[in-house]
């Protein structure tokens, strides 16, 4: 029988050149990304339109698709710059572009012919009706409403054309409002949401007060800080992919263009073990190491649930150190050399984390020893720490107890060899 769920698209979230290359090397079969307009999270790294060609062709050498988000509320001014810019994301090889915009989807048609186009969830396509209309119009694929239930769904799929792909969170934030589409943040703060400039004024503690419903009580947990009412959590579904996928879900979507290369790697390594057949109970293990809020399933089984007690991040384990080089030592060790990015010391028990594999430990068998370059004062005036390359010509090894510099290199002997690119982290 055919396996839908392993024929399934796993798309990544690229906030920049890091997360793209741990989004690909970590098993993803797409990214999406922004350039420096119409995106919705202006404050992530995102690409230069200069960047595009090499950003597509590192992607498509590596057997990667790249989505481009188009997905802000777009006024006159913007719609005005769109011709231009689509004809230069055209001309780099973009794979298709995530639309909300009717004005924006029309323009892309004339000016990004090449282009598929995938309408956004912000689009809130909730019913088959809508989706054949975008689908009609030359949409090829359709982001799901967050708001959708499995059944939903499944009803959707059931009454649309074959062709037309279906796309759906799997993993992430969660917004409060109705498909991401919120005011308060532009009400509160003069930062509008609907162009990427969001404060998630909704993960503020409050003290509330109701004055016009006097004697109505709301059932509202809180702690010394305050209230967090409208603090939706994240959607986990690792667990869950065959249902999505017999509901005929075909793409499966990461949220966290905000977030580091670290989370990438590790959210993205966790669900391609599952798609290749891998356990969802290690996944699920897998997950609770990085920062999240309190997991749920959205509103894939039902009304998707707030964290009224805490605004902040649960984890256990941070990320402390990128390998950049591991070398053969003598008696079957091998000398590693990390970009130090958090705290760690020479008798930590360290995880890591590789892409295709389980996590594993390592225990360092030597001292550390910091990487100084020969002139430290490069150390002092611009903070630009050096590359391992230009380290190896020019530095001396200094033993310390703690690597504890963050951006500069250490080196240290272990007893199983790693590779460059995988990331260390510790408990906490």
């Amino acid at each position: 029988m055919e396996n839908k769920t392993s024929q399934a698209e796993l798309l990544a979230p690229a906030g920049g050149w890091s997360q793209l290359k741990a989004a690909i090397r970590y098993g993803a079969d797409a990214v999406y990304l922004a350039c420096d307009r119409f995106g919705m999270r202006a404050n992530a790294e995102n690409f230069s339109l200069d960047d595009m060609p090499d950003v597509v062709s590192f992607a498509h050498s590596l057997g990667a698709h790249v989505y481009v988000t188009l997905n802000t509320l777009m006024g006159n001014d913007d719609i005005a710059e769109l011709p231009a810019y689509l004809e230069a994301l055209d001309a780099a090889g973009a794979d298709a572009f995530i639309v909300s915009d009717m004005g924006a989807f029309s323009l892309a048609k004339r000016h990004a012919p090449h282009v598929n186009l995938h309408i956004s969830t912000q689009a809130s396509v909730m019913n088959a009706e809508a989706a054949r209309m975008w689908h009609d119009l030359g949409a090829t694929r359709i982001v799901c409403a967050r708001e959708m239930s499995i059944y939903d769904i499944a009803t959707l799929r059931e009454n649309t054309p074959s062709d037309l792909g279906i796309e759906a969170f799997v993993h992430g934030a969660m917004c409060v409002a109705y498909s991401g589409r919120c005011l308060l943040s532009s009400a509160m703060t003069g930062r509008r949401a609907n162009q990427g400039l969001c404060t998630q004024s909704c993960r503020w503690n409050y003290a509330l007060v109701e004055e016009t419903r006097p004697g109505q009580y709301f059932d509202i947990e809180e702690d010394t800080r305050g209230s967090y009412i409208l603090n939706a959590q994240d959607l986990n579904m690792v667990s869950h992919l065959d249902e999505l996928a017999a509901a005929g879900v075909s793409s499966f979507k990461i949220e966290g263009r905000n977030k580091k290369a670290f989370y990438v790697a590790t959210v993205v390594g966790a669900y391609r073990s599952v798609l290749d057949g891998g356990s969802p109970e290690v996944a699920e293990a897998e997950l609770l190491t990085i920062s999240h809020r309190p997991y749920s399933t959205g509103f894939y089984y039902g009304p998707a649930n707030q964290t009224p007690d805490d605004s902040g991040y649960e984890f256990e384990c941070v990320h402390v150190a990128t390998v950049e080089a591991c070398e053969p030592a003598s008696d079957g060790t091998f000398k590693v050399t990390v970009l130090c990015h958090n705290r760690f010391e020479s008798t930590d028990v360290l995880g890591v984390v590789s892409p295709h594999m389980e996590s594993f430990e390592l225990r360092l068998t030597s001292p550390l020893r910091w990487l100084v370059p020969l002139d430290e004062g490069k150390l002092f005036a611009d903070r630009d720490p050096l590359t391992y390359e230009q380290l190896r010509a020019q530095a001396t090894e200094t033993p310390v107890d703690v690597a504890n510099r963050s951006r500069e290199h250490y080196s240290f002997i272990c007893d199983v060899p790693v590779k460059p690119g995988d990331y260390l982290r510790k408990r906490v």
